[in-house]
C-alpha cells in the first residue's frame, strides 16, 4: 500500500477520484453531444431523441446492479473493483468513437435509417459507463472509513470529476462537440486504466452490527424478494418504465394520462409508507434499510428534474431563445451556435458543481450535517428552475441561472453517495450502489418517455422547467425528512 493511501492524504483522494472522473467525462460527452448530434447531423425528431436517451437508463438498470453484485463477490486482477473499471473505460472509449460515425456504421451494416444504430450505440455506451461507474464509486467506500473521511472521499470525487466535466464543456463551447468526442476517447481510456493500479483494495470488508452477535453470514446474500423490498419507493417508476418502453416499441399510444396518474399514485403511496416507518428499536442493518429507502425516494425526484433539463435543454434553447419550431430548417451555423449555448450552460453548471463540494459543501456538512446541507442545496436548485421558467429567454440570463443550479448539481453528485453508503452493509456496497442507481435511471426513463411526450406536444417549451422546478421542490421536501446518521453527528 502506498504511503499516501495509508495516511489518506489529499493526493490519494485525488488519485481515488480519477476512475470516477473517467466515467463522468464519458457521461459529460454524452450529455453535451448526444442530443446535439442526433438533432443536427442526423435530423431525429424530439421524441426519437428521447427514445435514444431511454436506451441508456435501461442499460444502467441491468449494468449497475449485475456488475455491482459481481464486484462484491469476485477478486481478480488483484482487486474487487479494478477489473470492472478497466473494462468499462475501454468500452466507453470505443462507443464514444462511434457517436460521430453512426451513418458509417449504419451504411456498413446495410441498415436503413439511423435510429436503430443510434439506440444500439447509446445503449452500449451507457452500459459501458455503468460497468465502470458502480465500481469507481464503491471503491471509495471500500478504502475510506465511515464519517468525515467518507464524505471527503465523495466530495473530492465530485471536485476532480467536475473539474474535468468543465473541461469537457469548454472544449465543446470553444471548439465543437466533435473535438470533445475525440478528446474524450483518449482521456477516458487513460484515466480508467492507470490510476486503479496504484489503489490497494481490501480483501475483507466488515459490517459492525452488534445485533448480529458476530454472525454475519445471513447478511452476505440478498434474494430477489429482498432486492425488490429494498427499492419499494421506486415501484411506481419501475412499472411506468416497463409500460412506457413497451408502448413505445409497439407504437402504442393512449390519448389520456391514466397510466401516468396510476404510477404516480403508487409512487406517492410507497414514499409515504417509508417516510412513516420509524427506525426506533431496529438493528443497525434494519434501520439502515429504512434509511436507504428514504434516500431512494428523495433522490428519485431530483433526477426527474435534472434529466429533463439534460435531454430537453437543446429544444428549449431552439424554441424559446432562437425561435425555431419543429418544422423549421435550421441553418448549420445556427445549429452550431445553439449547441455552443447549451455547452456553455452545462460548462457553468459543472464549474460550480466542481468548485463547491470540497470548498463549501464539505465544511458546511461538518457543521450542520450532510442531509440538511443536501436538502438546502436541492431547494436552491428548485428555485433556480423556477427562475429559468420566468427569466431564461436569453443566453446571458440562462448562464446566470445555470450557476445557481450548480449548487444543487454539486450536492446531487457528491453528498448522496456519502449519505447512502453509511446506511448499508459495506460488504454489499456494489449491490446497494446498483440499487441506488435505480433512483437515477428509473426517473430518467420517466423524463425520456412521459416528459418527452409532454414537451413534444407542448407549444410552450417552458414546460421543461415547470416540471424541473416541481420535482426538485418535492425532492427537497423529502430530503428534509431523511434522518442524519449518528456517526455523522459525532464526526463533526
Amino acid at each position: 500500500m502506498l504511503e499516501m493511501q495509508k495516511k489518506l492524504t489529499n493526493t490519494f483522494y485525488a488519485l481515488l477520484s480519477l476512475p470516477s472522473t473517467a466515467m463522468g467525462f464519458a457521461l459529460s460527452v454524452q450529455i453535451s453531444a448526444l442530443s446535439w448530434i442526433l438533432s443536427t447531423k442526423y435530423g431525429l425528431e424530439i421524441h426519437d431523441v428521447g427514445l435514444v436517451w431511454a436506451a441508456g437508463p435501461i442499460a444502467g438498470i441491468l449494468g449497475q446492479i449485475i456488475f455491482g453484485i459481481i464486484s462484491d463477490k469476485v477478486w481478480f486482477w488483484n482487486g474487487r473493483r479494478r477489473g470492472f473499471i478497466f473494462i468499462g473505460g475501454f468500452l466507453a472509449a470505443i462507443m464514444m468513437l462511434a457517436l460521430p460515425n453512426l451513418d458509417v456504421i449504419s451504411s456498413t451494416l446495410g441498415i436503413d435509417g439511423i435510429l436503430g444504430v443510434a439506440i444500439a450505440v447509446a445503449l452500449s455506451l451507457d452500459l459501458a459507463i455503468n460497468v465502470g461507474f458502480n465500481p469507481t464509486r464503491s471503491i471509495i467506500a471500500d478504502v475510506t472509513p465511515e464519517g468525515v473521511e467518507r464524505t471527503k472521499g465523495y466530495t473530492w470525487m465530485q471536485t476532480i470529476s467536475g473539474t474535468f466535466g468543465v473541461l469537457a464543456y469548454v472544449i465543446g463551447a470553444v471548439w465543437n462537440n466533435y473535438v470533445l468526442i475525440y478528446f474524450g476517447v483518449g482521456l477516458v481510456f487513460l484515466l480508467s486504466v492507470i490510476p486503479p493500479i496504484f489503489i490497494e483494495e481490501p480483501k475483507e470488508l466488515d459490517f459492525d452490527d452488534p445485533a448480529d452477535n458476530g454472525d454475519h453470514k445471513h447478511e452476505t446474500k440478498s434474494s430477489l424478494r429482498d432486492i425488490l423490498g429494498y427499492i419499494q419507493p421506486l415501484w411506481g417508476f419501475f412499472i411506468y418504465a416497463i409500460y412506457a418502453f413497451t408502448a413505445r416499441l409497439a407504437n402504442f399510444h393512449m390519448d389520456n394520462y391514466y397510466i401516468e396518474i396510476l404510477c404516480f399514485a403508487i409512487t406517492i403511496f410507497f414514499i409515504i409508507k417509508v417516510l412513516l416507518r420509524s427506525s426506533d428499536g431496529l438493528s443497525k442493518a434494519e434501520a439502515g434499510i429504512v434509511g436507504f429507502k428514504k434516500v431512494l425516494a428523495a433522490h428519485s425526484f431530483t433526477w426527474i428534474g435534472i434529466q429533463t433539463m439534460f435531454i430537453y435543454m437543446y429544444p428549449y434553447v431552439q424554441y424559446e431563445v432562437y425561435g425555431y419550431d419543429a418544422a423549421s430548417v435550421i441553418p448549420e451555423d445556427v445549429g452550431i451556435e445553439m449547441g455552443r449555448v447549451v455547452s456553455w450552460s452545462f460548462l457553468i453548471l459543472n464549474a460550480v458543481g466542481a468548485l463547491l463540494p470540497v470548498t463549501v459543501l464539505e465544511p458546511v456538512a461538518r457543521r450542520i450535517g450532510k442531509v440538511k446541507t443536501h436538502a438546502i442545496s436541492i431547494a436552491i436548485m428548485a428555485g433556480g428552475y423556477a427562475a429559468m421558467l420566468f427569466l431564461g429567454f436569453t443566453p446571458v440570463v440562462i448562464y446566470i441561472i445555470m450557476a445557481v443550479l450548480g449548487v444543487g448539481w454539486a450536492a446531487t453528485i457528491s453528498l448522496p453517495f456519502a449519505i447512502m453508503s453509511q446506511k448499508v452493509d459495506k460488504r454489499k456496497m456494489g449491490l446497494f450502489m446498483g440499487l441506488f442507481n435505480l433512483s437515477v435511471v428509473l426517473p430518467q426513463l420517466v423524463a425520456s418517455f412521459g416528459v418527452g411526450q409532454a414537451v413534444s406536444n407542448a407549444e410552450n417549451k417552458s414546460l421543461v422547467f415547470i416540471i424541473s422546478a416541481a420535482t426538485l421542490g418535492i425532492s427537497a421536501l423529502l430530503w428534509f425528512m431523511v434522518k442524519e446518521d449518528k456517526i455523522d453527528q459525532t464526526s463533526h
